[in-house]
């Protein structure tokens, strides 16, 4: 079940109401959920059953993605609007300093929450931010090509494909190593979430210059990276071993760069382990 929370983020012009959507569920110490680029907040679904026996999850849609609507003129899709949104958003929620855990987009906002000091945990799934120059091209060029192609095909024909595993592996075989697991109404609604994402564009062009330096200490990190991620090649899961080097850093075999629907009893673990 969804709902809505709006609050107030100061801008340039005066103060403006941002609203986000999220569903919570569960009981236990809170755990917010991030999900990335042209995604919704339904990509923790696989393993919002699990997480919920133990903690009190809070799955966002981000501002300009799923349900939550793009950010009102004054403020911008980048990390320094984002970050202080996510924790207004928790402050209106009276949660304080929940654990966080992100995938792709969501895991680089959840390291910043982290630097912050704005949450007691962070876990991240193959993080944005940790890219070569050519990687993040090459990254920004699929993303771009896999935007272009959820918003030509004509709904009956996206409906059509996600019957068949060959179809959703058409689909979502960038994002998933397994996507013949993934269900025939979640490749629908996710290509949908994609093409009519209105943050898409403006986020994307924020990231162009975003890259992760700094070492977040005195809090508990998780990097975890799918052996099979096609977008944000593992290597860069050593990279930031380096940069946070007390970090734990969790090989997912078998994943892809969204690994919650191709493993989910493993990502559960993992979470649940990263956010004690």
């Amino acid at each position: 079940m969804s709902a809505t929370v709006s609050f107030s983020l100061p801008s340039p012009r005066g103060p403006r109401t941002v609203t986000m959507s999220y569903a919570r569920v569960g009981t236990g110490e809170p755990l917010l959920l991030l999900h990335g680029i042209g995604h919704h907040r339904q990509a923790w679904d696989p393993v919002l059953h699990i997480l919920a026996a133990e903690r009190d999850v809070i799955a966002v849609d981000l501002p300009g993605f799923g349900e939550s609507p793009a950010l009102p003129e004054g403020l911008t899709h980048d990390l320094s609007t984002v970050v202080p949104a996510l924790g207004a958003l928790c402050e209106a929620l009276e949660i304080e300093r929940p654990h966080v855990a992100g995938n792709s987009l969501g895991g680089l906002l959840a390291l910043e929450l982290g630097r912050e000091k704005l949450v007691r945990s962070v876990t991240a799934l193959s993080p944005a931010g940790f890219w070569s120059p050519v990687e993040r091209r090459y990254a920004f060029g699929v993303l771009i090509a896999m935007r272009q192609g959820a918003r030509r095909l004509p709904l009956p024909v996206v409906e059509r494909l996600s019957r068949t595993a060959a179809g959703r592996a058409a689909l979502t075989s960038t994002i998933y190593a397994r996507p013949g697991r993934r269900s025939p109404e979640a490749v629908v609604a996710e290509t949908l979430a994609l093409a009519h994402a209105e943050g898409f564009t403006e986020t994307l062009r924020a990231g162009s210059t975003v890259q992760f330096t700094d070492d977040i200490p005195g809090l508990p990190v998780t990097v975890a990276w799918g052996t099979r991620d096609r977008l944000l090649v593992r290597r860069q899961g050593v990279r930031a071993k380096h940069i946070i080097p007390r970090a734990r850093l969790v090989r997912l075999p078998g994943c892809g760069h969204v690994p919650m629907n191709d493993d989910p009893a493993l990502v559960a673990r993992v979470l649940l382990d990263g956010s004690r």
